[in-house]
């Protein structure tokens, strides 16, 4: 899995939103995604990748939403 797609995954699967510092933590404990280096994700990454895709996903009150 991509790191988008676990992403789009967790916050879809919540269907309210959540906060990157939430994203990051359940990317990580989860597992589902892994860097080439082994190291846990971290939250400067993630919120590239969303800040990188805002057809994507929307940010509104200090939560990540999706803007399907």
């Amino acid at each position: 899995m991509q790191l988008i797609e676990a992403i789009v995954y967790l916050i879809a699967s919540g269907g309210h939103g959540m906060t990157v510092d939430k994203i990051t933590e359940q990317i990580n404990l989860r597992c589902l995604y892994k860097r080439k280096d082994g190291n846990p994700v971290p939250l400067k990454q993630v919120y590239a990748v969303i800040m990188s895709h805002p057809e994507i996903f929307v940010k509104e009150d200090g939560r990540i939403r999706l803007t399907m």
